[in-house]
């Protein structure tokens, strides 16, 4: 039985009952008009500024119309009031492929397709049309489809708003004429479904428009510079290089091929947000919205033109690197300065979107050898927005740190009892430390930074990327600042194991000492420990239960998994073995659990069962086996691998 609020889908029929009448497509665009410029605005290149896409979505949802009876598509509409209607499934087609050709780069030999260039109707004189703002939510979903291919913006789109399965997600995109269908699907995909809703906000609807003038005096100016050119055409040459057509040379980033008045003003240095130093000190916010810019060269012009041109497009001689899963292109609007200033044999810009931290570093000589580092901070707040790297030289790391931090310090995280060592701060600035993310060879000491402000002492540790992360320890409900006493003994042992973390996108890491256990043989005690490293992405989380035992410098990593919930805040129970040799030269498997593990079985070579969270089992030399526990709660646990 069908429901009555859904128009029934149309059983298959020959071809002629597929055919689209110009009225009948034409009725299935006004109906449905709105809808159709929110899918071509989300899937045309948002590198075209929101004024230039808002003009173009309506121009390619007009331009929809067949010129004469015309083939619908096989894939119908899958929303309700359009289900079955061959009409809607018409336009949409023609939107999509529109939409994806505006998105390909204009070639020397071939003729510039319609889509690819603006459009000549509909037009708004002096007035700049743009759709409402929307919420840092809205914004970081912005971001994330401009990282995205066509494809797979198309794709994302055609699920999220329109509900399409997969299967005809396929069948639309391959009509639109896009060759690797699976590959957009994929790529698509890195962005959650959760995300889909987002889709009908009015950050994203080109029907509901804001309006601003164009600049006034830029227009005077033009205005002006145009009767001169009619007057006089040999100054031609002069009126190109009149403000507003360009800011000079852009040092290392690629050269510009068609110009769009949005993303000019993005990259403008005249409208970086430049926060007060004073603003810190009334900010409800504590995260890199609050950050003042500092450098001496906060004021050069030239040098944040620069940046920002090679942030938009960096040449291929410009190194590049990021954080994993962090999206690239420029910024959606102008960013926020955080610094610009000479470190040591460079020049430095730091900026924030909102979502990114983007690092400018280029030669006091010149361009050449010009570097962009990217890393994700959405959602950075407190500590996690306590230090930015500035600068790497011979081994020593040097960082910006936040306006409220009161002082800084190193100290070894293998040795909780060597002290503070103090660190001066300049201007937010920190004196050099020895980084231990570029340390090679046999780790015997970690040093890490340690900031204090008006909540208390909060580490850091380099782990080779932009944004230090954060170390806490205790139990994962609840974890708190590493520095105290405890803290401090818990990760001496598995300090080194951060070097498993490094280059991985790593928020915070976590230790947590989750039990103890009596060695056979009268060979003391070992701790058990699980090492929980978060990113910034949400997932990619990696896992270490450590073992460490009486006499030994550094424990010993046992078992390791990702991508789990386990000694995590959703789950926070852990299990793992070790295979253990004691003084007296016999073998042992033993495994321990957290204080809710109810008993514990072993499996495979080495059998054996007990009760409680501990299990101590003879075992001969390489054998093999497997865990399996069970909880207070009746709950199965699995040891980690």
């Amino acid at each position: 039985m069908q429901s009555q609020d859904v128009a029934p889908r149309p059983a298959p029929g020959s071809a002629a009952d597929r055919i689209v009448d110009v009225e009948q497509a034409e009725a299935a665009l006004v109906e449905h008009y709105p809808r159709l410029v929110r899918l071509a605005y989300l899937v045309l290149p948002p590198g075209l500024g929101r004024g230039r896409r808002v003009l173009t979505a309506h121009a390619l949802a007009q331009r929809a119309l067949p010129r004469r009876r015309a083939a619908a598509p096989v894939v119908p509409a899958q929303s309700t009031g359009r289900d079955g209607d061959p009409g809607y499934a018409y336009v949409r087609l023609q939107v999509v492929r529109t939409a994806l050709e505006a998105g390909l780069p204009l070639r020397l030999r071939a003729w510039p397709k319609r889509a690819q260039l603006p459009p000549l109707l509909p037009q708004a004189w002096g007035l700049r049309l743009f759709p409402r703002s929307g919420s840092a939510d809205e914004l970081a979903l912005d971001q994330r489809l401009s990282a995205l291919s066509g494809p797979a913006r198309a794709a994302y789109v055609l699920r999220g708003l329109e509900k399409l399965p997969d299967g005809e997600v396929r069948e639309v995109l391959t009509e639109a004429g896009v060759d690797d269908v699976a590959g957009a699907l994929r790529e698509a995909g890195q962005i959650p479904a959760a995300q889909y809703a987002l889709l009908d906000s009015p950050e994203f609807d080109p029907c509901s428009l804001q309006a601003r003038p164009t600049d006034l005096m830029r227009r005077r100016q033009h205005t002006r510079a145009a009767l001169a050119a009619a007057a006089a055409l040999a100054v031609c040459g002069a009126l190109v290089a009149l403000p507003g057509d360009g800011w000079g040379p852009d040092g290392a980033a690629a050269p510009v091929y068609a110009q769009n008045p949005a993303a000019e003003a993005a990259l403008d240095p005249g409208r970086l947000v430049k926060v007060s130093p004073a603003a810190w000190k009334t900010s409800p916010r504590t995260d890199f919205s609050a950050w003042p810019a500092r450098g001496p060269l906060t004021g050069d012009t030239a040098l944040l033109r620069r940046a920002l041109a090679v942030w938009a497009r960096p040449s291929e001689k410009v190194r590049v690197s990021a954080t994993p899963e962090t999206p690239f292109g420029g910024p959606a609007g102008p960013p926020q300065l955080l610094y610009a200033g000479d470190v040591d044999n460079a020049r430095v810009v730091i900026l924030y979107d909102g979502l990114r931290i983007a690092r400018y570093a280029e030669p006091k000589d010149g361009t050449a050898g010009a570097a962009l580092d990217f890393a994700r901070v959405d959602g950075a707040t407190g500590a996690e927005a306590g230090a930015l790297v500035l600068d790497r030289a011979d081994g020593n790391v040097r960082y910006l740190t936040a306006p409220w931090v009161t002082k800084a310090g190193a100290r070894d995280l293998s040795k909780p009892g060597a002290g503070v060592l103090r660190l001066t701060l300049t201007d937010g600035i920190t004196s050099p430390l020895a980084s231990p993310a570029t340390q090679t060879g046999a780790c015997t000491t970690w040093n890490v930074l340690q900031l204090t402000d008006a909540t208390g002492s909060h580490l850091l540790s380099d782990l080779g990327e932009l944004v230090p992360a954060r170390l806490t320890a205790g139990r994962p409900a609840a974890p708190g600042e590493a520095t105290g006493p405890e803290a401090l003994r818990t990760w001496a042992p598995f300090a080194c194991s951060l070097a498993d973390a490094r280059g991985q996108g790593v928020r915070t890491v976590n230790a947590w000492a989750y039990t103890r256990q009596r060695l056979p043989d009268a060979s003391g005690s070992a701790a058990w420990v699980c090492t929980r490293a978060e990113t910034w992405r949400g997932d990619g989380s990696r896992v270490l239960a450590q073992f460490h035992t009486p006499g030994g410098l550094f424990g010993a990593a046992v078992a390791k998994a990702g991508d789990v919930p386990a000694c995590g805040p959703r789950d926070p129970h852990v299990l793992a073995g070790v295979l253990w040799k004691s003084k007296g030269g016999h073998w042992y498997l033993l495994a321990a659990g957290d204080k809710a593990t109810a008993s514990i079985r072993s499996t495979g070579g080495v059998r054996g069962s007990g009760e409680g969270n501990l299990l101590t089992v003879p075992a001969k030399q390489g054998a093999q086996a497997g865990l399996e526990g069970k909880l207070t709660d009746g709950r199965s646990v699995s040891g980690l691998r």
